[in-house]
């Protein structure tokens, strides 16, 4: 750690063991300590003026990265994760380092913030729960499950919401603006104040007893501070696994605690915080940074606005690609899931890749020698990327989402197909299949705009810069002007979904085919958002089949793997009826059948662990090739100086045999089956054939049906 004079000058340096990677620093209100953490999950305080460092905390579940002091500087607030995952907040003494629980373990609470007087904590906690059932499957989510909510530090003390006697009314305040002078004024007292901080005492007998509710809705709430007048916090739209839900926006709230009034003041904000004199707040908004008042009223986005138009960086890009490469190696060392670098002597890795930074002369050669140091651990998900290059202008093209193959004797080019897409879906928009277009297979396309398309002009060229705008094509069944209609279309601006999707249907065509319609087909085209609306998509409409085929061929990993394998486990263990519908099994969306998995070499990281576990449940057979193996994960992208990136495997997975499985070897199928190039190439698709094949002779060996309605019985059926 380091001090700088806030006006610029020299640095100081505070500590030297900085052998691990360190968390943000929040000065006590005295200015004579520093909370920090750690990425080994500690707690640390270091004493200016002695530059003495001590020990308050850690746990082994998760990092500490939420910690305040109070107004006296005698205590620090923190949470911290326990073994059932929910997060406590303790209080750390100065005085004899010792720690006390504020909340239990039965609460999840975080985000402990003491009021400027020290009379309360507030934090906010996820207790607020109204499961919401899915429509598709009656499983249940919590949403907006935050609150804030209060403890009296003080057992003879009274929270904002005691009940007040109505024979003693408030006295009416002022409402007239201060002047600056009485503000300045103000602002002396409060410094005064500060000097001569009185120690808070807490009463530690019942204080999980005093926790209090602010009357606020329920909501996701991310960022929490607190003036004598108002508690500020931010809450942040629901997000589904493709984004945030339709017309909702984070929002900067200010409650009241004389009125018991809340208002949101300003929207969207992606950050505030609370100036330490507790009269101006700093909001972030996309781009637009911005200093207010704390009082009441409704605020807009642009007020206070900063001018940073003015701020310059000086870049030294060798300076930058040395501290970034050294960067790298540090984030290797403290992050990487094993703290033995996997046997690799990281400090002589570093030693043979830096003699080549004198030598590096772009961006790009530095992610090359970050890479190959990277590399060097043998592990996956070891990435690197982005960084400071040069702008380059691309060129849209737009597509028609269709083959075209040219005439050579007339030298026009005729569409060869047209891949149907799904034009209910924005991705999936087929521009040759919208309605009022007329265009057909076998079609010629003699002009595009009015400029004649024909060989050996590229008839992408004249697509140019026409994504989503309408272009008007002549069309002819024939290679000539005679006859010739023009059409409107919208061009997209790539084919991929379409191709892929042409592909997914076309294999479910030849199950469907194949089976007589007794077996259905799922694609997995991850394990992330994409991957799992595919499997509700597909799951659901396909759950009375006699069989399913799931083919997780080429799938790029993620993390749900558990939430499908959770669906596909389920058992049935009885029948409901009612008199005039048809039975339905118990559980209500329960897959009674058979089950077979595709996989190959390019199922990776999720992906190879969705048929490993596949195996494990017994579910059925995993036919194709080994995969990818790669599971030693990551939790994001780490940025460097310049926004560049690299990846860390921090996470690994082993068997209840406790070895590690799948890394650099996947999983292996029960049946191994290759695709051919040259069977590929005809149409054939040897993995789902035999896929089709082993399913159908299950279905005919072992047919799983459910059990017919038995007779209706008397009100008391005899024992």
């Amino acid at each position: 750690l380091y001090l700088r004079p806030q006006k610029g000058g020299k640095e100081i340096r505070l500590t030297t063991n900085g052998k691990v990677f360190r968390f943000q620093p929040v000065w006590s209100p005295d200015s004579k300590k520093i909370a920090f953490a750690d990425k080994n999950h500690n707690l640390w305080v270091l004493d200016v003026p002695s530059r003495k460092i001590t020990f308050v905390d850690s746990t082994i579940w998760w990092e500490i990265r939420d910690y305040r002091w109070s107004p006296d500087s005698r205590w620090l607030a923190y949470s911290k994760a326990g073994k059932n995952g929910f997060y406590t907040i303790y209080l750390w003494s100065v005085k004899d380092h010792k720690i006390r629980p504020v909340t239990t373990e039965f609460t999840n609470d975080y985000g402990p913030v003491f009021d400027p007087k020290g009379r309360y904590m507030y934090f906010i906690s996820n207790r607020n729960i109204n499961p919401i059932l899915g429509e598709f499957d009656r499983n249940y989510a919590n949403v907006k499950t935050a609150g804030i909510y209060l403890v009296t530090l003080q057992a003879d003390s009274t929270s904002p919401f005691s009940p007040k006697s109505d024979e003693a009314p408030e006295k009416a305040e002022a409402k007239k603006e201060k002047s600056s002078k009485t503000r300045e004024s103000s602002r002396k007292q409060k410094e005064k104040a500060k000097e001569e901080v009185k120690p808070i005492r807490i009463d530690f007998e019942g204080i999980t007893t005093r926790a209090v509710a602010l009357p606020i809705k329920p909501a996701n709430i991310a960022g929490l501070a607190v003036t004598e007048e108002a508690v500020f916090y931010r809450t942040v739209p629901v997000r589904g696994m493709n984004g945030k839900l339709p017309g909702e926006q984070s929002a900067l709230h200010r409650f009241d605690l004389k009125e018991k009034k809340d208002e949101v003041i300003l929207s969207p904000v992606d950050a505030f915080d609370i100036a330490p004199t507790l009269d101006k707040l700093i909001y972030k908004s996309g781009k637009t940074y911005g200093i207010i008042g704390v009082g009441k009223g409704k605020k807009k986005i642009g007020d206070g606005k900063l001018d940073l138009s003015h701020m310059k960086v000086k870049i030294d890009p060798r300076q930058e690609w040395r501290q970034m490469f050294y960067e790298a190696w540090r984030l290797e060392r403290d992050y990487f899931y094993n703290p033995k670098m996997n046997g690799v002597d990281w400090e002589a890795m570093k030693r043979r890749y830096e003699v080549l930074l004198p030598y590096v002369a772009h961006r790009y050669d530095l992610n090359y020698i970050i890479g190959e140091m990277l590399g060097e651990l043998g592990n996956s998900h070891t990435y690197v990327g982005g960084g400071d290059y040069p702008e380059i202008h691309h060129t849209p093209v737009g597509f028609l989402g269709a083959d075209l193959q040219l005439d050579p004797k007339s030298g026009y080019y005729r569409i060869a197909k047209i891949y149907p897409g799904a034009n209910w879906k924005k991705q999936r928009r087929s521009p040759l299949t919208e309605p009022g277009v007329k265009a057909h297979v076998g079609d010629y396309i003699l002009a595009v705009d009015g400029v004649e398309l024909k060989a050996p002009t590229n008839p992408y060229s004249l697509f140019e810069n026409k994504v989503d705008v309408n272009v008007e094509l002549t069309l002819n069944s024939k290679p000539t002007k005679d006859g010739a209609w023009t059409t409107t279309v919208k061009p997209i601006a790539s084919e991929f979904e379409l191709h892929l999707l042409d592909w997914v249907e076309n294999n479910r065509k030849k199950v469907e085919n194949a089976t007589k319609g007794q077996v259905g087909y799922i694609y997995l085209s991850d394990m992330s958002s994409r991957g799992l609306n595919e499997f509700i998509e597909e799951f659901y409409p396909q759950i009375r089949k006699k069989g399913l085929i799931i083919d997780v061929r080429y799938n790029g990993g993620g993390f749900v793997d558990y939430l499908i394998l959770e669906r596909l486990r389920r058992v049935l263990v009885g029948m409901g009826m009612s008199r005039n519908a048809a039975d339905h099994p118990i559980p209500e969306n329960v897959f009674h059948g058979h089950l077979v998995a595709i996989c190959n070499h390019y199922s990776a990281s999720d992906g190879d662990i969705f048929p490993y576990y596949f195996q494990k449940y017994k579910l059925g057979p995993v036919i194709g090739t080994r995969t990818w193996g790669g599971v030693r994960g990551i939790r994001g992208y780490l940025r460097l100086l310049d926004g560049g990136y690299i990846t860390v495997p921090e996470f690994s997975i082993y068997g209840l045999d406790s070895k590690w499985v799948i890394e650099n070897h996947g999983v292996d199928p029960d049946i191994v089956v290759d695709n051919r190039p040259d069977l590929v190439v005809k149409g054939r698709d040897p993995q789902l054939e035999k896929a089709i094949e082993v399913i159908m002779d299950k279905i005919k060996k072992q047919p799983m049906t459910f059990p017919p309605r038995p007779p209706y019985m008397p009100p008391y059926p005899e024992q």
